[in-house]
């Protein structure tokens, strides 16, 4: 069983304790906060493996401190909980770096099912045999999740090496966004193909300039090209 921090973010009490009930009943250790402000400070203070953030806060509202988390450099996972199941908030705290949302009101073993997901993704590890790819001006090498382009670095986050590597391992073909989740997010990835867009997007603006491009196939999902 885990032993890991999870930091819950909630101004709601009833939130809190079932939340906290859930997650220790399957190993892990729970702090909490009620707070934008007090979230920060924990963050800093207690290094949690995870936080689970909620979006309606007092003082700093959620996505602040995603935002505000993601400046500092910290990549941290992220598990946003919107109040609502518009698009428009999902997408936002997906633009902030979060790295995946649940709508509320949740069933706790979701809840549970997704911190479990997140962690064995950031936690997965690239065999040391693993063969570097070129492609174009891009470089990848598994073994050290580095890519470049060119002679220059990319400053990439966990999920997004990911994707860029899956692509890469299937340069020219086409992969479905449900693929796409199996591939780079792992089998057992609970969230919406989104997610994938939105990371496709962000890929997008760091090849800028680069021979290598993801090309999307209209009605079925993306693939990695040469210019």
């Amino acid at each position: 069983m885990s032993n890991d921090l999870i930091l819950i973010v909630d101004d709601e009490p009833s939130i809190l304790q079932l939340s906290r009930m859930y997650l220790e009943r399957e190993g892990f250790r729970v702090t909490s906060a009620q707070d934008g402000e007090a979230a920060l400070s924990a963050v800093e203070r207690l290094h949690p493996a995870l936080v689970v953030l909620d979006v309606m806060l007092p003082k700093l509202d959620g996505f602040e401190v995603c935002r505000r988390l993601r400046a500092s450099q910290s990549d941290i996972p992220i598990l946003m909980l919107t109040a609502r199941s518009e698009d428009i908030d999902k997408i936002l705290g997906l633009e902030l770096g979060a790295d995946d949302y649940l709508t509320k009101p949740f069933n706790p073993r979701e809840l549970t099912a997704r911190v479990r997901a997140i962690l064995r993704r950031s936690e997965r590890k690239t065999p040391l045999t693993a063969k570097p790819i070129q492609i174009g001006d891009l470089f990848i090498d598994p073994a050290r999740r580095e890519a470049r382009l060119s002679h220059s670095t990319l400053n990439l986050r966990t999920q997004e090496f990911d994707l860029l590597l899956t692509l890469a391992e299937h340069h020219g073909l086409v992969l479905t966004r449900e693929q796409i989740l199996q591939k780079a997010w792992g089998f057992d990835f609970y969230g919406q193909t989104r997610t994938v867009d939105v990371h496709v997007a962000h890929l997008r603006k760091k090849l800028e300039g680069s021979s290598v491009k993801i090309e999307t196939v209209t009605g079925v999902g993306y693939k990695l090209i040469t210019a």
